[in-house]
Order: structure tokens, then C-alpha cells, then sequence
């Protein structure tokens, strides 16, 4: 058992583990365990989490296994949880080298593309909006998929009305310094329309609009479906727009091939910002169509894509690249103060 001392509550120590596991990408069941034992360990007071520690009981609590006992055993006696000394020496340390990107990460206002467990995300929606408030975010969009991409559990609009009262139910127990905004990310079907219905698009505050099927059309009818997408007045921002994949345990995936000056320049006219999707497996666009955007003109959004409360740290990397691209900090919406964001993205 390591020596070194621990000031923490054993529920920040299971809450830090999983913060840096899904930061790592992790397998999301190793996640699960210590995220799960923090929610059985959080109604309990300290004197009886001393007791079950000294007598050994923590295992008899539902969800908390032999690995999250310990954990919470250590936290209790006031030392460094192994587990948690283990993490923060594998993922703990900086995202980018020597502050690159930390300057215009300090100027991100919110994240305009996250998933909870209403999708394919990994955390409940309370999870996610605690965690970005911890970030110092003073806005989160949270953006579960369409109904179309049934394989992560697309909200059909039955589901996401449901969300909708959801997130008015944070909202109404915060205090008003941080916002949860309505949101969704709508799948671009093969016309360029988008997958879901004209009401509920209007019910929400921000919309991110994505290829995530047919990645591989020819570039004329590609190019003909992302211009229609971008054209249409619900839609803010133009996600992840090549859908590669660099690295990551989904393997790699080729850029689609379309005419990016021609879906760019319908970016910038229309106001719908270039998401610069911080996720490491997809770093898009790639710097020669990030740097064609910024040459036409367009306003970014700097985007987590989150699928986990851990992930929300990523925009650091997405930061380090406008950086090095010269992109003003005022073209990038999530740098705006909530209000702005909001009238800018109303249709």
C-alpha cells in the first residue's frame, strides 16, 4: 500500500479513476466499476464507510467489488489509493506538449457535441453536466444520435421529448452558472435531409449535423447531400466532416472524398461552423482541409465528441491544432458567451 497521503473523499478517488480511464479510452466495464461503486458509496456518511472498512464489509454493498473496496479503504485512512496513484501516472499527465493549445483552451466557454447513456455514451446525463462544470465549462450541449443510427441508439422523437424534460430537470437544480443546452446530433441522410423531424429541431438550442452512413459515396453525390445539409436553417455545426479514423481499437478508416472548398464556402455562408473534433482516433478534418476552412472563411466549433465524462477533457487537443492553424479565437462559437452562442444558432 502506498505511503503517500490523500485528502480526498473515497467518492472524488472512484470518480478521479474513471475520469482518467475514459480519458485513456479505456474498456468502458472497467469504467463502469469504479463509477458504479461511487454511486453506491455517495449516500452513505463517512463513520459508517470507516466502519465497513475496518470490519471489511465494503464488499457487501451492491456495486462495490474487491478492486473499488480497496480504493475506498485507502481513501478512508487518509492514503493515496494505489489504483488511482496507478492512473494518474499512466493517463494523469498533459494532453499536449510544453501548454500547446492552452491558451485558447482557457477561452472555450462550453462543448457543443456530447453523448450520454441515452445513446452510445458511456455516463448518465447528470454525470456529464458535473463533470463539465468541473472543467469550468459554463455550457454543455448535449447532442445524442438521430433515430436512424440504430446501432448507437438514436433518440426517435418520442425518446428525445423524454430527454428534453430531462435536461430541464438539471437545470432547474443548478444555480444558473452553468447551462445544459438541447441538442442533438441529426445523422445527414443520403439526400442531405435531416434525420429527424422539422418540430423537434425546432425544440432544440443547438444542432451538429453528421455523415455517419455511406462514408464511401462517389464525391459529386457526397458533396450535392453535405451542401443540402449545411444549407438547411437547423443546422450549426458540420460534424466531424471526413469521418476518419487515425488509430484507436475501431481500426482506421479512409477520408470520404468531397469537394471540401465547395461544402467550406456553404459553411461560411450560411453561418454552420467546422467542428474541429478533438477525439484522437479522428483529429478532423485534417490540417490541409482545416487550414482550406480557415482560408474561406468559416467559424469553428472546438467539440469533445464525448462518449464518457473523461473524454470532455479532449478539446485541449482540438485547441493545440486551431492554434497552430492561426484561427482567431472569435471564430471558434464555443469561445462565445452563452447568449451569443444561443442567438447565433437559433434557426
Amino acid at each position: 500500500m502506498t505511503e503517500q497521503g490523500y485528502d480526498g473523499t473515497p467518492v472524488a478517488a472512484l470518480r478521479r479513476i474513471a475520469f482518467l480511464l475514459e480519458r485513456g479510452r479505456a474498456d468502458s466495464y472497467k469504467v463502469k466499476a469504479y463509477r458504479g461503486a461511487a454511486s453506491a458509496v455517495l449516500p452513505l456518511a463517512p463513520d459508517e464507510l470507516a466502519a465497513r472498512a475496518s470490519a471489511g464489509t465494503l464488499t457487501e454493498l451492491p456495486g462495490v467489488g474487491a478492486s473499488t473496496a480497496r480504493v475506498i479503504a485507502q481513501a478512508v485512512q487518509g492514503l493515496m489509493p494505489e489504483k488511482l496513484a496507478e492512473v494518474e501516472e499512466q493517463y494523469g499527465t498533459p494532453l499536449t506538449a510544453g501548454g500547446a493549445g492552452t491558451a485558447l483552451r482557457a477561452k472555450l466557454r462550453g462543448d457543443l457535441h456530447s453523448h450520454s447513456d441515452w445513446s452510445d455514451g458511456g455516463s448518465p446525463i447528470e454525470e456529464m453536466a458535473m463533470t463539465a462544470m468541473e472543467l469550468g465549462h459554463d455550457y454543455l450541449v448535449l447532442t445524442d444520435h438521430s433515430p436512424r443510427l440504430k446501432v448507437a441508439r438514436g433518440l426517435s422523437a418520442e425518446r428525445l421529448t423524454r430527454q428534453l424534460a430531462v435536461v430541464e430537470a438539471v437545470n432547474a437544480h443548478l444555480d444558473g452558472g452553468f447551462r445544459l443546452l438541447k441538442g442533438i446530433e441529426v445523422d445527414i441522410l443520403d439526400d442531405g435531409s435531416l434525420d429527424q423531424t422539422e418540430e423537434m429541431l425546432g425544440r432544440l438550442e443547438v444542432r451538429v449535423a453528421s455523415v455517419h452512413s455511406k462514408l464511401a459515396m462517389d464525391p459529386e453525390p457526397l458533396t450535392r447531400r453535405m451542401v443540402a445539409a449545411v444549407r438547411n436553417p437547423f443546422t450549426n455545426v458540420l460534424g466531424h466532416c471526413t469521418g476518419r479514423l487515425v488509430t484507436g481499437n475501431r481500426g482506421t478508416r479512409a477520408e470520404s472524398r468531397f469537394d471540401a472548398r465547395t461544402v467550406f464556402e456553404a459553411c461560411a455562408e450560411e453561418g454552420v461552423a467546422v467542428e474541429i473534433n478533438s477525439r484522437p482516433e479522428r483529429r478532423d478534418p485534417p490540417t490541409r482541409l482545416l487550414e482550406l476552412a480557415r482560408d474561406v472563411g468559416c467559424l469553428f466549433s472546438i467539440d469533445s465528441d464525448a462518449h464518457a465524462p473523461g473524454q470532455l477533457d479532449y478539446p485541449l487537443l482540438g485547441c493545440e491544432r486551431a492554434e497552430a492553424a492561426g484561427i482567431d479565437a472569435d471564430r471558434i462559437v464555443n469561445t462565445w458567451p452563452v447568449e451569443r452562442l444561443l442567438e447565433w444558432a437559433r434557426p
